[in-house]
């Protein structure tokens, strides 16, 4: 009796965590789409409106602490659009390192990518900042297509 209730203790544990690996991949295939003006416009001329769920909260004040310098480009805002933009990104962040600033460098993403190398050089995919060159829908929020 005591093998038995073991073996289903075993088997409840390893459905569970099955269950959990599948919510967290869902997770991050799916994510809200920017629904905030200020961010699609002012992020969006340049490259896509990231969701804010791709990083944490402590990623996205850095990246609003470093518009001067912002991935090489100057991003300046004004003060009052940049405070609304920062608002936005932090009360919706997901989770993550919150030490890195890149969505590529995130541990979700470099799982959900373990790509060769030249992948990345395909002259359609550009950079690993691209999301829409895979992802028709990522603009959506959604990356499972």
């Amino acid at each position: 009796m005591h093998l038995r209730a073991n073996h289903l203790h075993i088997v409840a544990t390893a459905v569970l965590l099955l269950a959990a690996t599948a919510a967290w991949a869902d997770e991050m295939e799916r994510v809200p789409p920017v629904t905030h003006a200020a961010t699609q416009k002012e992020c969006g001329e340049c490259h896509m409106a990231y969701q804010p769920g791709l990083l944490p909260a402590a990623s996205w004040t850095r990246i609003m602490d470093g518009l001067a310098d912002h991935f090489g480009d100057k991003a300046t805002l004004p003060d009052a659009v940049a405070a609304d933009i920062r608002a936005y990104l932090t009360r919706n962040a997901g989770r993550g390192d919150g030490r890195l600033l890149r969505i590529t460098e995130q541990r979700w993403w470099l799982h959900e990518h373990d790509f060769r190398a030249d992948v990345w050089g395909r002259k359609e995919v550009g950079s690993k900042a691209n999301c829409e060159a895979c992802h028709r829908l990522a603009g959506k929020g959604d990356y499972d297509h």
